[in-house]
């Protein structure tokens, strides 16, 4: 059974801002200290990754996975489905950028996962909530810098 975690963020940019940083897969590396190389394997008509391959580092080790982008709710919200993984059965979650009136943008980030090897909840629980505060920290840092850049 998976577990699943959601959490909240504001970020000091408008939700397009929000949506192009996360769809830019090739310079994750560049940001988000777990991954350490991303592949966009397939692409659709309009350019956006639908099938990207990543090799991140998790609990110590090296970890491959290849997730299938779902852009249906696009610019509003950007799925993902596990594909194949290595020890990931499922890693399946959704961002959502609602835009703020003083044009800032609250980020919703949900995830879905589930381990090949079983771990004691609270071992679980803890990646989870490492996993989704870092993602959204790092998202809100990169977005925010690049925004004041801009």
């Amino acid at each position: 059974m998976a577990d699943q975690a959601t959490e909240y963020m504001r970020m000091e940019a408008p939700p397009e801002r929000c949506y192009d940083v996360v769809l830019d897969f090739e310079r994750y590396p560049e940001w988000v200290a777990d991954i350490k190389h991303v592949e966009v394997i397939e692409r659709d008509d309009e350019g956006r990754g639908t099938k990207v391959a990543f090799r991140a580092a998790a609990m110590g080790r090296s970890t491959s996975y290849t997730l299938a982008y779902d852009y249906s709710d696009a610019p509003h919200a950007v799925s993902w489905v596990l594909e194949k993984g290595d020890i990931t059965r499922r890693l399946d979650g959704t961002y959502i950028f609602d835009p703020a009136d003083d044009g800032g943008t609250a980020v919703t980030y949900h995830l879905a996962v589930e381990l090949v090897v079983p771990l004691p909840g609270f071992i679980k629980s803890r990646a989870e909530g490492r996993i989704i505060s870092n993602a959204l920290r790092e998202l809100k840092a990169r977005v925010e810098s690049a925004s004041a850049a801009s």
